[in-house]
């Protein structure tokens, strides 16, 4: 007999996503307001995608078990 299926967090799913060598991506926090007091080199850094911390992966793993 089959197991169980497995859902997907489905918070979690709109926020990670696996890279192409298998890692974690997410994005960087405080960029939605107050960005007029950002300097445009810091807007530009926080734009871009970011690698999930290794302690961390264990937890998505579970949040994610198909993706």
């Amino acid at each position: 007999m089959a197991g169980l299926k497995l859902k997907n967090h489905s918070g979690a799913s709109k926020r990670f996503k696996r890279s192409g060598s298998g890692k974690w991506i997410r994005r960087k926090a405080k960029v939605r307001h107050i960005l007029t007091s950002k300097a445009p080199r810091v807007k530009a850094r926080l734009g871009k995608s970011a690698v999930v911390c290794k302690v961390d992966e264990y937890a998505l793993s579970r949040l994610l078990p198909y993706k």
